[in-house]
């Protein structure tokens, strides 16, 4: 479970799931609807909230364990992936979960970590073609 309370003042510390690279992210709730914020290195993400109970619920009604297929916004994601489903029209936001245009991209690289510090999901680490599922 996560040790920090997700603020700006006291955010997630997460590694990518390879464990390659040091990130935060927290909640912003100055913003309406909240978003989520995510500082890798000099780059600030953003992502919309809902993302976290999104992402739990399609994982749970999926059952089973789905590949995290992390990309870049210019490079397509790999179909069935967790990237995929964030940029899909079909999910629950009708298209990206990523707020900041060219930085889209990359939610299954942020995401997965999150909700396993969250308790929300399991998460593979291996140095490529993760996975995770709901907990």
């Amino acid at each position: 479970m996560a040790k920090n309370k997700g603020t700006k003042e006291s955010p997630w510390e997460l590694k990518t799931p390879p464990g390659t690279s040091d990130y935060i992210m927290y909640k912003d709730d100055a913003v309406n609807p909240p978003v989520l914020v995510c500082k890798v290195g000099s780059t600030t993400l953003h992502y919309q909230w809902r993302a976290v109970e999104d992402l739990h619920a399609m994982l749970k009604k999926h059952g089973d364990w789905m590949e995290l297929g992390s990309a870049d916004e210019q490079k397509p994601a790999k179909e069935g992936t967790v990237e995929a489903w964030a940029r899909a029209a079909g999910n629950p936001v009708g298209g990206w979960y990523g707020l900041k245009k060219g930085l889209r991209g990359r939610f299954g690289m942020y995401m997965p970590p999150l909700m396993e510090a969250l308790g929300l999901a399991e998460v593979e680490h291996n140095p490529k073609n993760n996975r995770m599922k709901a907990l």
